[in-house]
């Protein structure tokens, strides 16, 4: 589990195609030596496992699944990720509950500045825009990021100057990639309730039209 903090930027050293799936070698911002193999690692909001230590860097596997469904399939050597280690018991969640499951690829369809800040409007594939609320919590490429406005197929949030210097948002572009992860809790909701891809969980009697209103469909 993860919180959207990002904890510097990495870059992506090495990149070994396996079948169809990936080794990726990657250097981060902290000592290796602070890592361990099997730990967590979440590498542009994609949650990997730490395989192998060497001097400066980490390997992580990706499968065939994880680069089909994310932008990590498309990430050549050199390319700056953002990392973020797991949440350990006692940390302070000072952004929102971040899985590292990727729920889909969006792109930057707008990029203004607003005052000392940027506003993105990002499109999204429309099986996640279910998960995203006006003022709730999204993960862009692993940022914690408020989300402002959203409509069936986007959502637009700012970016404040310490969050763009500190991670890869600063350099997006319109046309850019991004992994994108929704609310984890709607999700949990909406199977609970019975309702969308997760049907078949307990029943309720919320109907759809109180279950809108919520902001969870």
């Amino acid at each position: 589990m993860f919180t959207g903090l990002i904890e510097g930027r990495g870059a992506i050293e090495r990149r070994r195609t396996v079948g169809g799936a990936a080794v990726l070698s990657i250097r981060p911002p902290w000592p290796v030596a602070e890592l361990s193999v099997g730990e967590s690692v979440a590498v542009g909001g994609v949650c990997l496992t730490v395989t192998a230590l060497e001097d400066t860097i980490f390997l992580a596997d990706v499968s065939a699944e994880t680069l089909s469904r994310t932008t990590l399939g498309r990430l050549r050597p050199g390319a700056a990720v953002n990392l973020e280690r797991a949440l350990r018991l006692g940390d302070r969640l000072g952004g929102h509950l971040v899985s590292g499951h990727v729920d889909g690829v969006g792109r930057v369809a707008r990029r203004r500045e607003e005052g000392t800040s940027i506003r993105f409007r990002f499109t999204l594939p429309v099986e996640v825009g279910r998960y995203v609320v006006a003022k709730g919590s999204i993960a862009v490429d692993g940022v914690s990021l408020t989300v402002n406005a959203v409509g069936a197929d986007h959502a637009e949030v700012n970016v404040i100057p310490h969050t763009a210097r500190v991670t890869t948002l600063l350099e997006l572009k319109v046309g850019d990639e991004i992994n994108i992860e929704g609310d984890l809790v709607a999700k949990y909701v909406e199977r609970l309730l019975g309702f969308g891809p997760g049907r078949g969980g307990m029943k309720s009697k919320l109907d759809q039209e109180t279950l809108a209103r919520l902001g969870y469909i």
